[in-house]
């Protein structure tokens, strides 16, 4: 009789102790502007329990029970003077049994307006964290998670880089000049196949153990601060895996667009990618719905963000990650495809929360009317407000390659850049938008250019001077190109040389480079530095010359820096300086920044050959 009573009290204990399935956010913090918080609870037939709390400051205000009944959204109020610390949620089932969940609130380790996001002064480095470098080779199979296998000879296989390669070559990208860093999204991708890239999230709040663990994650972060540069995150708002933990049991019949076809006949509706419905004053409808509910492809359901309780899910799902690593910007993916209200919501719930802080959206379109639409401040006719401080700007990217290969004409080559620079005037402000000469989705500009390193140069030279914030790819300071297979995803995020034990080649070292590598790395390598410490390019006026005769001139001043910034496509020439005389340059010292040669600005100055120069007033 003992023996039973001894169990039978056992497992009440056990029971009264046990932990829910989920709880998300898992954690939270005290001392946010906004006092609302709402837990995601998933646990079989939690929905039938009543939630309790008893810790001061912290009070239960509404308790929602979802369709399916195992779960369960609790709206909490975190008062101003709460304190940190733990307490226990209990949850009491209508027959009287208990469930026992720990949480925490954490103190915020600094204040909100102190989370500086990128801008200006910065310089990006793009990172497919598979292909960078495997600084872990214990993490390389997860034989718990669908994907099992590690083969670097497949372009669309796992290839084994992780988190800890990035830490192991922050000091080669911080010589480089770059003072941040994006990774493509390293949290929990069990799909089962082409998992690599990390675009099908299966969970939000889990980093994919195959990239390493929260604490890598966190100490990525923390290593970047030490050297004065930030991380920025890649976000996705727009949808999920299809291999979801939720998606075998979704809490609401509209979690994602086009449910109930989904659940009945495992079928959905592809989006009609018709990007311009966002603004398109006689668009219809259905391609308006089609846009945004639309899933992206069959392995990416569409999340519906007028859900409320999914809207709340995925803004405190991006505050929980910029207070967790200490965040210096968030990437979001996509960003006309989501709800666009939702998406203003999002922006403006981090913004007003983290004031400093950036953002910056996916719009792929080389219309500016259309990148300039989802920049806060724009004038749009519809009075949208996006709350969104950056955008992309594929325009301009699209334009500075045709601009060096083209043949000059009246309207061809640098003509492009002249007058896609002059669309500015649309923008609220170009200097927050990113510019870029590539990315993981498109050819490397290498191959865009033709394999010539010349116009490669002065094309990347261009992105560097511009009034934007530059992001370049890994691996384009070592010329990598994708030229067999132009547009093949695969082949654009191949290994950077060096990331693996045995590789005969190694970037971070330079062994085994070519000349030529060596010497595109010395040309980002001095420009990038020059950039990091020039107040003219990170916020000066800007001022360009109409091309003439093959030359395309530029000017970023401010105070006592001028930076003069030269494309030259003839071999020679002999560039009359009094054309600039409106600048009233006449006499002052400049330096080439590439080559440390100085000249005193006067009637004429020879190149001697083509290129992108870029003279300063600074001299040291």
């Amino acid at each position: 009789m003992k023996k039973i009573s001894f169990l039978l009290f056992c497992l009440a204990f056990s029971f009264l102790n046990a932990q829910v399935n989920r709880i998300e956010p898992p954690n939270w913090w005290t001392g946010f502007k906004n006092q609302n918080l709402q837990l995601l609870v998933q646990h079989p037939n939690i929905g039938n329990a009543t939630p309790k709390i008893t810790y001061e400051g912290v009070s239960i205000t509404q308790v929602h029970k979802a369709k399916s009944p195992n779960y369960l959204f609790i709206d909490l109020k975190i008062d101003a003077s709460t304190k940190p610390g733990k307490f226990n949620i209990i949850f009491e089932s209508d027959k009287g049994k208990k469930i026992t969940q720990s949480y925490e609130l954490k103190p915020k380790s600094k204040p909100s307006k102190d989370f500086i996001g990128f801008n200006s002064s910065d310089a990006i480095y793009l990172i497919t964290p598979d292909r960078f470098a495997n600084g872990n080779e214990a993490n390389d199979v997860v034989k718990t998670m669908n994907e099992t296998t590690l083969d670097r000879t497949h372009d669309y296989k796992r290839h084994g880089g992780d988190i800890q390669g990035i830490i192991n070559h922050i000091d080669y990208i911080k010589n480089l000049g770059f003072t941040a860093i994006w990774p493509t999204p390293v949290l929990t991708n069990d799909m089962k196949s082409g998992s690599y890239h990390g675009y099908a999230m299966t969970d939000f709040y889990q980093v994919d153990p195959r990239f390493g663990t929260l604490a890598d994650y966190k100490n990525l972060s923390e290593k970047l601060h030490q050297n004065g540069m930030k991380l920025i995150m890649d976000q996705v708002a727009n949808h999920c895996g299809s291999e979801h933990w939720w998606m075998k049991d979704l809490p609401f019949s509209d979690w994602v667009n086009y449910q109930e076809l989904f659940e009945k006949e495992k079928k959905y509706v592809t989006s009609n990618h018709r990007r311009t419905s966002n603004q398109d004053l006689y668009a219809s409808e259905k391609d308006k719905k089609e846009m945004a509910d639309g899933w992206f492809v069959s392995s990416m359901p569409d999340l519906n963000q007028r859900n409320p309780y999914l809207a709340k899910y995925i803004i405190q799902n991006s505050i929980w990650w910029i207070e967790t690593l200490h965040l210096g910007g968030i990437r979001q993916d996509t960003y006309p495809y989501p709800d666009k209200t939702f998406m203003s919501n999002w922006a403006g719930a981090i913004m007003n929360e983290f004031p400093n802080f950036n953002i910056v959206g996916e719009e792929w379109s080389s219309n500016p009317l259309l990148i300039g639409y989802w920049q806060q401040g724009a004038n749009n006719k519809d009075g949208y407000q996006s709350n969104l401080r950056s955008t992309m700007d594929f325009a301009m990217q699209t334009l500075i390659p045709q601009a060096i290969k083209e043949t000059e004409s009246w309207d061809k080559g640098l003509a492009k850049l002249y007058d896609g620079l002059a669309n500015d005037f649309h923008y609220a402000s170009p200097k927050d938008i990113m510019i870029f000469p590539d990315n993981h989705d498109m050819d490397r500009i290498f191959t865009q250019l033709e394999e010539n390193v010349e116009n490669t140069k002065m094309a990347l030279a261009t992105y560097l001077v511009l009034p934007r914030i530059p992001q370049f790819y890994y691996g384009t300071e070592i010329l990598m190109q994708n030229t067999a297979k132009p547009g093949d995803h695969g082949l654009i995020r191949t290994d950077f040389p060096g990331g693996w034990k045995g590789d005969k080649i190694n970037a971070f070292t330079g062994d085994g480079l070519s000349a030529e590598q060596k010497d595109m790395q010395t040309f980002l390598s001095k420009i990038l530095n020059y950039r990091k410490n020039s107040k003219a390019i990170h916020d000066g006026k800007t001022m360009h010359f109409a091309p003439n005769n093959g030359i395309y001139t530029l000017f970023r001043m401010l105070n006592d820096e001028i930076v003069v910034f030269i494309l030259n496509k003839k071999d020679s020439a002999k560039v009359d300086l009094s054309i600039y005389k409106e600048l009233n340059l006449n006499g002052k010292k400049f330096k080439n920044i590439l080559t440390g040669e100085e000249f005193i600005w006067d009637n004429e100055l020879n190149l001697n050959q083509k290129g992108a120069f870029i003279f300063t007033t600074k001299m040291n």
